[in-house]
């Protein structure tokens, strides 16, 4: 389970393989495109026609916006005017309102996994943004990415390269698997993606900072780095009219095929045994600490365990290859130890509670954990 690098890859090669997507991309085209978080099914932000090949391709819900991605600037513009004034004029066109505390975010954690939701420019296509007033914007952390990016000269509306409401891809062969029906679906392949789960996103569209979906960067560590506070969703006294709809926030998602459940500390196999019609195959997700050596204590042979990290970071680069790989078998049920408590964990336990509520055959979705 342990992420493989990026893939060695030569200059030529790159240029080659980015000249090739941006030539798609031009077309009206889809490209998958590796970041830090997932990989992404990216198309031309200011083109209608392949935005909606998005949603086609992933059968995505046309009110359900998209994250806008940008390049970071490049080492020339840098150089001829500051870092803040080079991000400032790569934002501007796509925001009518650029508040002082997006700025401040930006400056620390941009090119990352951080995406802020702003008031968007007239210019922005409706389809990108659900209809709403608000665009969702992020610059990934990833080097083929921003090579992408800077060759492509504009944003990429880019939703995780999978379809809707499954587990995301955190590998070129994921997103393979996911549209194998799609052959000429034109794939740069940047090695395993770091990071793992989505990005945080935080909505400064009106008034006080708010999180709207919990990722690598937390609340804690924004305020700590920029002294911005964020608040939790729902605390503004608005959030019934005010909150924008973002990626991600739907009850059911990052789903398995597979029954998913979550076992409190020690009651994995209270949980097991809850489900008595799926007991045939089952695999029960450890903590590296607290495998079981008895196969007496199992209980069953039925039973089998695999090993995941204790570290929320390692955790979270790591979970949805291991639910893809787990869904490959099979599995009756999976049952995973819930997330300790913190914010550094609230990200892989918001994926884990909606993948959850999703998994399994339709007629047990709607069966939480």
């Amino acid at each position: 389970m342990k992420a493989d690098p990026q893939p060695t890859i030569s200059t030529a090669e790159l240029q080659q393989a980015v000249e090739q997507a941006v030539r798609r991309l031009q077309q009206g085209g889809l490209v998958a495109i590796p970041t830090e978080t997932v990989y992404g099914l990216a198309a031309d932000a200011s083109n209608e026609q392949a935005v909606r090949r998005i949603f086609s391709a992933k059968g995505r819900p046309a009110d359900h916006p998209l994250i806008v991605h940008l390049a970071a600037p490049s080492i020339a513009e840098a150089s001829e005017i500051n870092r803040s004034d080079a991000w400032f004029k790569l934002i501007a066109p796509w925001v009518r309102d650029l508040p002082e505390e997006a700025m401040r975010l930006v400056e620390a954690f941009w090119p990352g996994p951080l995406t802020l939701v702003l008031k968007k420019d007239k210019h922005v296509l409706s389809a990108v943004t659900g209809g709403q007033d608000t665009i969702a914007l992020r610059s990934p952390d990833h080097p083929v990415a921003q090579a992408l990016l800077q060759e492509f000269g504009g944003g990429l509306a880019a939703p995780s390269a999978n379809r809707f409401g499954k587990v995301s891809p955190t590998r070129a062969a994921d997103v393979s698997a996911e549209f194998s029906d799609q052959a000429d679906l034109l794939i740069l392949d940047g090695g395993d993606c770091t990071v793992g789960i989505e990005s945080t996103i935080v909505d400064l569209s009106s008034g006080a900072p708010v999180l709207l979906r919990p990722g690598a960067i937390t609340p804690e560590q924004i305020e700590q780095k920029t002294g911005v506070r964020v608040l939790a969703a729902g605390a503004r006294a608005d959030a019934d009219t005010s909150t924008p709809r973002v990626s991600g926030s739907l009850k059911a998602h990052y789903a398995p095929n597979t029954p998913l459940r979550l076992y409190a500390a020690g009651a994995a196999l209270d949980c097991i045994s809850q489900y008595p019609d799926t007991k045939s195959h089952v695999a029960l997700v450890v903590w590296e600490s607290e495998q079981m050596r008895d196969p007496h204590v199992l209980g069953a042979s039925h039973i089998q365990q695999v090993p995941i990290p204790e570290q929320s970071d390692l955790f979270a680069s790591r979970l949805y290859r291991l639910l893809r790989d787990l869904d490959d078998h099979t599995w009756d049920l999976i049952v995973m130890p819930e997330p300790p408590m913190g914010q550094e964990w609230d990200g892989v336990r918001d994926r884990l509670q909606r993948a959850c509520f999703g998994s399994g055959p339709p007629v047990s979705n709607h069966v939480s954990s």
